[in-house]
This record gives C-alpha cells, sequence and structure tokens, in this order.
C-alpha cells in the first residue's frame, strides 16, 4: 500500500508504536512474503519489543488483519481532475503503480490475506471501502453533466480497474502505464453510453 493509502493515526505513544509496527509488517511482507512474516521480525524492524507486539497482535495473521483495518482509517480519496476520463486515468496509474513497485506491498498484501479467513475478510472489507471512496469520481461526473444519473458507480469503477488486476495479479504477466490509461479511458467511454444504467 503507497503512503496515500497508509491510516492517518492519531497522536501518542500507542499511535506511534501502530504506525512503527504495521510499517515493519509491510516492508516485511514485501521482502520476504507471508511464510517469511514473524513477529520477532517486525519487533527487530520496527524497534518495539517484542512483548509489546506479541501482547497486542498475538499472531502474525494479527498484524496482517490490522494493516488492513489500518487503510479503513486513512484519508485516501480519488484525484478530482476535472474530467471523468482523468479522474479514472489517474486511478488507474496509482493502481498500476501500487502493483509493479519492487518490491510491491500491495501484491504482497493480496497474496498474503488469503492464507488465513480472518484476513481474507479484512481484505473485502478494504477493497469494499476502497470502491466505495472511488465511486465519487463517477457522482462529480454526474454532477459535471458528463454521464447520466442512472450509471452505476461502482460499475465504472471495475471497469477501470478491474484489468490491472486480472494482468498483473491474477496472470502474473507485464501491463504498461499506457494500457493502464487506455482501460480507464473505455471505462469512460462506456460510462458515457450507460454503464451499468438500468437504461442501458
Amino acid at each position: 500500500m503507497s503512503d496515500g493509502q497508509r491510516a492517518s493515526r492519531p497522536g501518542g505513544r500507542t499511535a506511534r508504536v501502530r504506525a512503527e509496527v504495521l510499517g515493519a509488517v509491510e516492508a516485511e511482507l514485501a521482502e520476504h512474503g507471508y511464510d517469511g512474516l514473524t513477529i520477532d521480525g517486525v519487533a527487530a524492524r520496527s524497534g518495539v519489543h517484542r512483548t509489546t507486539v506479541y501482547r497486542r497482535w498475538k499472531t502474525v495473521a494479527g498484524l496482517l488483519v490490522d494493516l488492513l483495518r489500518a487503510g479503513l482509517d486513512d484519508a485516501w480519496e480519488p484525484a478530482d481532475t476535472g474530467t471523468l476520463e482523468g479522474d479514472l486515468i489517474r486511478l488507474n496509474r496509482e493502481v498500476h503503480a501500487a502493483l509493479t513497485e519492487e518490491p510491491s506491498v500491495t501484491r504482497a498484501v493480496i497474496a498474503a490475506s488469503f492464507r488465513t479467513p480472518e484476513a481474507a475478510e479484512a481484505l473485502t472489507a478494504f477493497w469494499a471501502d476502497r470502491y466505495r471512496r472511488s465511486a465519487v469520481v463517477v457522482r462529480r461526473a454526474v454532477d459535471r453533466g458528463e454521464v447520466a444519473a442512472s450509471v452505476d458507480p461502482h460499475e465504472v469503477v471495475v471497469a477501470a480497474t478491474a484489468p490491472l488486476y486480472h494482468q498483473l495479479v491474477l496472470l502474473r504477466q507485464p501491463l504498461s502505464r499506457a494500457a493502464a490509461d487506455r482501460y480507464a479511458r473505455a471505462a469512460a467511454v462506456a460510462a458515457r453510453s450507460g454503464l451499468g444504467s438500468s437504461h442501458a
């Protein structure tokens, strides 16, 4: 997850400890994967005493779940470029950057999250939240008169972003940023044609 995806946490020692530990979880996941993620490794990397980590998070799965839950509290929102196409391109570029950076924390978290039911549930909640926030790009387009009010915001965002996850995560094949831009433009065109509309 990018800096923009991390939670904006309130001040205080507890919040600082959480931020340090979850930052270490991200780094350890990206470098070693879920099988290499240990409480001792996170404690060493974060500088937080292992007893504190054990007491608060208890297990490796607990660390991963809290990392995902932290994303629900951050201040991320999609950019407002003034057009639906521009907004979807910016959104796809963020997704593309997160999935193609090396090492990719996002890919590592996705892979790790299917190792435990609790983490899988937390990942589902994280994505649901991100799609809810991303829907604003379509609502803004409706307000500007670019698309009809009957267009389904969720379908538009999925149409733009899903090909990136399919290619880069499921198929593990390269995808250029130019291709990511094309998928965004295609979703914008589909939205203008009434994608997801009850009248489409």
